[in-house]
Parts: C-alpha cells; structure tokens; sequence
C-alpha cells in the first residue's frame, strides 16, 4: 500500500468515526454511510465523461430513493434504468421520474396487469423484450388494447472472435435481420410501441483493466474491450440503419460507468447509463480511462480480540453477487492494514481481521468495509445515513427500509 492511500484511509477512518460519534443516536450496525461529497463529485465526472448524451440512473446500483433523486438533480442525468418492473411501478407512482426504462425482461404478471391497467404507468414505462414470448406475456393478463404498452429491444453486445461469445448472457438477438423481425413483430401486433433499442456492452463497462499486479491481464482486458467496442460500434450502425426502415426510434441506451465515454461517442447512441460509479465499489476501483472516488461504506464494531493479532468484528458476510472469488469480497478499508483470514474470510455472524492495524483496535471500535458491488449492501439495511463534510446530515430509507423488495 502507498504511504499517501495509507495516511488517507486512517483520516477516513477519523472522519467517519467522528461522524458516528456526533450524531446523537446510537447508529445500528451493519451502518451504511454514503459520502455526499464523493458521490457529487463522481456524478459530476460522470457526466464530463459523458460530453452531453445524457446519464441515465441505474437504479439496481442505489436501490435508496433519495440517492436517486440526487442523481436525478445534476444536470446530464436523465430518467431511471429500473431492474425490475415492480421497482419501475413504485418508482412511477411517488414520483420520482416520469421515465423509467426496465432494463431486464419481465415475467411477473403481477406487475404487467398493474401496467396494463395504468394509462399512466403505461406512457412513463418502458419494457424490455427480446422475444415474442415477452409479448405473449404482457397480452396475457390484458382484457383489451386500450392501453398501449411502450418495448424496447435488448440486443445483445457481447464480442464475438473464434466461435467464442465475450459478455453478458442476455439477448438471443445478435445481427441486424433477428432485431429487425422482432421489430416488425412489435410494430404489427396491437397494444405495443416500439420506442428503444438497448445494446449493453457488459465486458467494456464491467471489467477493470488496470489491475495493479496484473499487468498482463489487464492489456488482454483491454485488447478485448478495444476489439469488442470496434465490432460493436459496427454492428450498432447496420442494426440501426435497417430499425429505421421500420420504425423511428425515441431512444437508443448503452454504456455503463466503466465504458461511458466509449459508448458516449457512437454516433446511434443517445444515452448512457451509470450508477455504479456514483458509489464505487471496489470491483470499480481499476480502471484506466478513469479515477473515481469511493463514496460508500459500511461498518461494523470489533466484539472479540481472540489474540493480540486478530481483531474479529460481528457479521460482515456481505459478499457479492457473480462468479466466486475474492474480488466478492467486502475489503476492511479503514482503519489501513487490516484483512480477511483465509480459513473464515467474510463471516455471517463474526468476520476475524488480521494486519498490523488489528493489534490497535479495541472492543466496540468501528472498522469501515467496501463492498464489492455498489447497490447490493442496501438490501442488508433500512437505512442509508448521508455524510456531508464531517457531519451526518440526513438518514434516509433504503427500499428495504420503504418495506419494499424488489
């Protein structure tokens, strides 16, 4: 570790303690804080990396309304990237945007009979399909047309090189001609609008190419993810010329925090998407077109000191979703020079920390974590406590805190 990351983590460390202390209620842990000023700032970078096509918010990585509608003030965001059809609904009915894109094909009819029988909600949410099967779906639970209902395309952005497929498994829907019948399909059947298409380049935004250690990884990443933007950018034009022969599209949504400035300068591209660079988890942490700041956190109190080298504090399995590793797991940020134990590592009910900060820690002292992903710590609480300068200035609910689980 560098002296200057060590000497700011102990400071961090300081801060948020100090924080902690000041506020005068006792703060239930695990206890999630959000660094305001970080987050504007990287909202602010954000949307420089951007050059004027427009952020859209991707929700699954907040899940807390307020940090939503912060987002949603700077100007350069525009309108929300639910995860979930339920989600999209709650978001619509308090409020929060009039526009809100699904990003992932729903199969709750629940929730499709609630949109379909909501003018409203209908004119304000758009679905995501890549199969007539989503259409079946929705005419389902639907007595008639009267309400149409507003689709965009989800075409698979994954590279393709020697029979091998690079990216996120989503859609079956690669080249032009599959996109385009799905198209006509959409335009002839009633009750439906074709509005927006969606290419999500998950291996650009998704991977870290700057690994410290892993140099020769990361210029493989980063072949790939050149190689993978040039094909795409390709295969993005010729979709979008032969979609114009059927239908005039609102929007065309790409990118995530890590490919913005990429995705940004296709010409077919009019928006981008970021929310995990608004947080940054530690998955965010290296890459090299940019260097955002960390701007959430969670704590947990130290309970036992089985040794004069241990330090075990109480829960901390707050591990990521994805491929197992250690990437998943929550790193202990603050105080600096701690670590997870190979033999227990991130523990439901007790997570032992060894290093040489370990031997100063006492019982009931906080030790500050990163997660791995950015959204994901907030389904663990109800509350999200907002730091500004060196105060708390505002506890606000989490979904789960609104009772509400997506």
């Amino acid at each position: 570790m560098r002296q200057h990351d060590f000497v700011d983590r102990n400071r961090l460390w300081s801060r948020l303690n100090d924080a902690v202390a000041a506020h005068p209620e006792a703060l239930p842990t695990p206890l999630m804080v959000v660094d305001l000023d970080a987050f504007d700032a990287n909202a602010a970078d954000l949307v420089r990396r951007a050059a004027g096509t427009p952020v859209r918010v991707a929700s699954k990585s907040l899940r807390v309304p307020a940090l939503i509608e912060r987002a949603l003030a700077h100007d350069g965001f525009r309108g929300v990237l639910a995860y979930t059809l339920r989600e999209a609904l709650w978001l619509h009915e308090q409020g929060i945007t009039d526009d809100i894109v699904v990003a992932y094909p729903s199969a709750d009819r629940g929730a499709l009979a609630r949109l379909v029988e909501s003018p409203s909600a209908a004119s304000h949410i758009t679905l995501m399909v890549d199969d007539v099967a989503h259409l079946d779906l929705v005419d389902s639970v639907r007595a008639s047309l009267a309400v149409p209902v507003r689709v965009a395309i989800d075409v698979d952005a994954g590279l393709r090189m020697g029979g091998q497929h690079v990216g996120p498994k989503r859609s079956p829907l690669y080249d032009a001609s599959a996109v385009v019948a799905l198209a006509r399909t959409v335009c002839s059947r009633g009750g439906f609008r074709l509005v927006g298409a969606m290419t999500y380049e998950g291996q650009v935004a998704g991977l870290p190419d700057d690994v410290p250690g892993q140099r020769a990884r990361s210029l493989v990443v980063r072949r790939m993810k050149s190689l993978s933007s040039s094909q795409l950018e390709v295969r993005r034009r010729e979709i979008a010329e032969a979609l114009a022969e059927v239908v005039a599209l609102e929007f065309w949504n790409a990118g995530g925090s890590g490919s913005i400035e990429v995705s940004a300068a296709d010409p077919v591209v009019t928006e981008v998407t970021a929310g995990s660079g608004l947080l940054v988890p530690t998955l965010f942490d290296h890459y090299q077109s940019f260097e955002p700041r960390p701007a959430s956190y969670f704590a947990l109190p130290v309970v036992r000191r089985p040794s004069d080298q241990i330090a075990t504090v109480h829960g901390g399995g707050l591990v990521a979703s994805g491929p197992a590793g250690d990437d998943r797991l929550p790193v202990p940020w603050a105080p600096a020079g701690l670590h997870l134990t190979g033999l227990e590592g991130a523990g439901e009910v007790q997570t032992p920390l060894t290093g040489h900060a370990a031997g100063l820690l006492s019982i009931g002292d906080l030790v500050w974590f990163r997660h791995a992903k950015s959204g994901e710590p907030f389904e663990h609480t109800t509350t999200a406590h907002l730091l500004a300068g060196d105060a708390i200035v505002d506890s606000v609910p989490t979904y789960r805190g609104h009772g509400l689980a997506f």
